[in-house]
């Protein structure tokens, strides 16, 4: 179990939200100062939930992000084609 209260709170949450007790005590009890152990713990939990989210279908958040990514650059082409658009009117005019 977790040694300190905030350790505990921290503990709890995460079993709280469903976390397995082994994940949650050792995310609960990575050491703050200790930086690689603490953002091993966040990537495990990251890959954890991408895994999840690709079984449950609703697929992974890197795909997310590449979508939306891909939408702004197709909101932009859009506006410099309108913008060129716009300007090629004005001067046949």
């Amino acid at each position: 179990m977790a040694k300190t209260k905030a350790d505990n709170k921290l503990y709890d949450r995460l079993r709280d939200s469903g976390v397995r007790k082994r994940a949650a005590k050792l995310a609960s009890q990575a050491e703050p100062l200790k930086t690689n152990a603490a953002e091993k713990v966040a990537d495990e939990l990251e890959a954890a939930a991408d895994v999840i989210r690709k079984r449950a279908g609703t697929g992974t958040s890197k795909r997310a992000k590449a979508a939306k990514k891909a939408a702004r650059t197709r909101k932009a082409k859009a506006a410099g084609r309108r913008a060129s658009a716009r300007q090629a009117a004005s001067a046949r005019s």
